[in-house]
């Protein structure tokens, strides 16, 4: 069978309308904080059909309890939503893939990319592999920054990390090419991009810079298209309906 990652990938500027996943449901947490939980549906795969309705091509999947507990959680849940969006929609995938085989089996089940953040942070050497046997195209790294700097489990006050820069340079080094950057400060706060965070970032010239947190408005989505980022993930903006994603579409189309 072929599987959805070893298809043609979409092209342009990636609207990435988000599916965030705790216990089966579709949720957005404030800052990252599991204790600010806000629910907004029990039907991940419909509202990956009402995103693909509104002409998306990409859609943003996060396994929440995954990504705090360090392994899949959601697998159903994922597999619906790609089931849901159908060929030549790119689900890439995010939250519990700490090893290769966690990898492999998102990719196998249909994501179009595996997303990676606290182990590439870690391990390196880890991206490393599984670039050189996924390609780049297949793999992101999920940047989460407060203060400046890139922690794992963006989620957790005080954790240790690097700071953002180097963090994506060594990663580049590594073959890394997308990185998701979520300013964790605005994140699920309807408060608008970090575009000083997210300029500094595209200043760099190591690969594409997908905007994460934040962006509440047609005109977020303009500004960090401007400024050269790859993309832009959005979430609470859909489901409040302070952002009509055929709008956002359209506009990042023409």
């Amino acid at each position: 069978m072929l599987r959805r990652s070893q298809l043609s990938l979409p092209t342009g500027f990636q609207l990435l309308p988000a599916i965030d996943l705790r216990g089966g449901q579709v949720v957005r947490l404030a800052e990252g904080d599991f204790s600010r939980e806000t629910i907004y549906g029990n039907d991940p795969a419909q509202v990956a059909r009402s995103f693909v309705e509104a002409g998306a091509c990409w859609i943003h999947v996060v396994d929440l309890d995954g990504a705090r507990d360090g392994a899949r959680r959601q697998s159903e849940a994922v597999l619906s939503i790609v089931g849901a969006a159908g060929e030549g929609i790119a689900c890439e995938v995010a939250g519990g893939l700490r090893d290769d085989d966690a990898v492999a089996a998102v990719l196998d089940a249909g994501a179009a990319r595996a997303v990676v953040g606290t182990a590439a942070l870690r391990d390196p050497d880890f991206v490393e592999r599984i670039v050189v046997r996924f390609g780049a195209t297949r793999i992101a790294i999920a940047l989460d920054v407060r203060d400046g700097v890139a922690v794992g489990q963006g989620w957790v006050p005080g954790t240790a990390g690097v700071p953002v820069g180097e963090a994506l340079t060594t990663l580049a080094d590594r073959g890394a090419n997308t990185f998701i950057v979520t300013a964790i400060e605005r994140d699920g706060l309807l408060s608008g991009p970090n575009l000083d965070l997210l300029e500094r970032m595209v200043s760099l010239g190591r690969g594409d810079i997908v905007a994460s947190a934040g962006v509440s408005s047609l005109d977020d989505v303009v500004a960090v298209w401007r400024i050269g980022c790859a993309g832009a993930v959005i979430g609470r903006a859909l489901y409040e309906g302070k952002l009509d994603l055929a709008d956002a579409v359209r506009r990042t189309s023409a």
